[in-house]
C-alpha cells in the first residue's frame, strides 16, 4: 500500500514507517520536525516563526489582528507539496492538530488530504479534545492537568483543546475520519465506548536500532533525569528533582546523578546510554516514547505504570518498570529500594527489554496497523 503518515511526535511515525517499509509498503511522513529533538520527516514543513524576532512578530500580529503567521506559512508549504500528498491508500494523522496551526487551518489541511486520498485515520497519542476533557472532568485520578486543577499553575496550554474552535475541529475530524486508534492506556481509557474508536495499538519501537545493554554496576548507580522545559510542569519533573536532592545527600557514594534540559533527540539517546535508572514522567498511566526506548535499551524507568496498565498486560508491580507517582517520599523509597538492592536493577532491566520485544516490536505493531486500516 501507499501510506502517508501526517505529523510526528517523539519518533512514533518514524518507527511505524520502518515497520511498514519492512513489510513492503511505500511510506512517507509529512509534518513538522518535532521541536528540539529534530526527528526527521520526508516532507518537511518548517516552523519559520519559532524563535527570535520572527516569533515576536508572529505574536504581535496575532495579538492585534488575530492573524497567525505560522498557520499561513504551513498552509503555503502544504500547497507546495500538494502533488506529492495525493493518491495514497491510507492517510494517518498523528493528532487533531498535527501542524500546531489554528483550528481553521488544521481543518482545511485535513479536508484537503481526505479529499485527495482513499482512507483517513486519526491517532490519539498526544493532547487532544477527548483526552483533555476526560482529564479536566476529573475522571483520571491524576493527569497532565493535575498541576492546573490543584492550583499549582494558573494555566495549562492543553486547555485550548476545550475551546469552541478546537471542539468544532474535533467534531469535524471525528465525523469524517475512517476511525481512531489509541497508542497507549492514557488515550485508550477516554476513548472506550466511542463509536469511532478502533482499538489500541502499543507504540512501535524499532528494537534493532536500540541494542540491549546488559547492566553491569561496577561502582556507582547512574541515574539520569532528562527534562523538556516546555512540559516540565505537566510531566511532574519537580517531584523527581526533589527526590534526587534527597538521594544525592543520603547516598553520595552510591549514586551518580545526571540531569539535562532540552537537548536534541540523538544527543539525548547517547547521554543516557551510561544510565542504569531513568526518570521519565509522573502524570501518566502508561509509557511514552522516551520511556519505551529507554526500556528497550535495558534501563530501569520511573514512568507511568498504573494498575490499568498492569492489568492490560498481565504484569506484576515493579517487575518491568517503576510506577512514578506525584509523591516525593514514595519516589525516594523506590529509588532507595533499587540502590540497596542492585540485583533488582539487573532483573528489571532484562524484563523491560523482553516486554518491549513482546508488546512493542515495530514490525508486529505495523502489522496491527495494516490489519485495522484494511478492515
Amino acid at each position: 500500500m501507499k501510506i502517508l503518515l501526517v505529523g510526528e511526535y517523539s519518533n512514533l511515525h518514524n518507527s511505524l514507517k520502518q515497520g511498514l517499509t519492512a513489510l513492503g509498503h511505500d511510506v512517507k511522513i509529512l509534518g513538522l520536525n518535532d521541536g528540539f529533538k529534530n526527528i526527521p520527516v520526508d516532507l518537511k514543513i518548517k516552523k519559520k516563526y519559532d524563535s527570535g524576532f520572527l516569533k515576536f512578530l508572529k505574536n504581535g500580529i496575532y495579538k492585534v489582528f488575530k492573524i497567525d503567521l505560522h498557520s499561513l506559512s504551513v498552509k503555503k508549504q502544504i500547497l507546495k507539496f500538494q502533488n506529492e500528498i495525493k493518491g495514497y491508500d491510507i492517510v494517518q494523522f498523528i493528532n487533531e492538530t498535527s501542524f500546531l496551526c489554528l483550528p481553521k487551518t488544521e481543518k482545511e489541511i485535513f479536508s484537503f488530504l481526505k479529499k485527495n486520498n482513499k482512507k483517513t485515520f486519526l491517532l490519539s497519542c498526544g493532547t487532544d479534545h477527548i483526552s483533555i476533557k476526560h482529564a479536566h472532568d476529573g475522571l483520571f485520578k491524576y493527569s497532565i492537568l493535575t498541576p492546573y486543577l490543584n492550583g499549582e499553575t494558573d494555566y495549562d496550554p492543553a486547555l485550548k483543546y476545550l475551546d469552541n474552535a478546537h471542539t468544532n475541529l474535533h467534531n469535524h475530524i471525528y465525523n469524517n475520519v475512517s476511525g481512531v486508534i489509541a497508542s497507549d492506556i492514557d488515550y485508550h481509557i477516554p476513548l472506550m465506548g466511542n463509536e469511532n474508536y478502533l482499538g489500541m495499538i502499543p507504540n512501535p519501537i524499532n528494537v534493532e536500532l536500540l541494542p540491549f545493554n546488559p547492566i553491569n554496576i561496577k561502582d556507582k548507580i547512574n541515574i539520569f533525569h532528562g527534562i523538556n522545559l516546555t512540559s516540565k510542569i505537566r510531566k511532574g519533573n519537580v517531584f523527581f528533582e526533589k527526590a534526587l536532592t534527597i538521594i544525592q545527600d543520603k547516598y553520595p557514594n552510591k549514586v551518580a546523578i545526571k540531569t539535562t534540559q532540552n537537548i536534541p533527540y540523538k544527543e539525548y539517546i547517547k547521554i543516557y546510554d551510561e544510565a542504569h535508572i531513568l526518570l521519565d514522567q509522573v502524570y501518566g498511566f502508561d509509557q511514552g516514547y522516551n520511556a519505551l526506548e529507554a526500556m528497550a535499551k535495558g534501563k530501569v524507568v520511573f514512568t507511568g505504570a498504573e494498575s490499568e496498565w498492569l492489568q492490560h498486560y498481565n504484569l506484576k508491580e515493579d517487575t518491568v518498570v517503576i510506577n512514578a507517582l506525584p509523591n516525593v517520599d514514595y519516589l525516594v523509597q523506590k529509588l532507595e529500594w533499587l540502590i540497596l538492592n542492585p540485583k533488582k536493577i539487573t532483573e528489571i532491566s532484562i524484563n523491560a527489554r523482553q516486554f518491549i520485544e513482546r508488546e512493542h516490536h515495530y514490525i508486529t505493531s505495523a502489522k496491527k496497523y495494516v490489519q485495522i486500516w484494511t478492515n
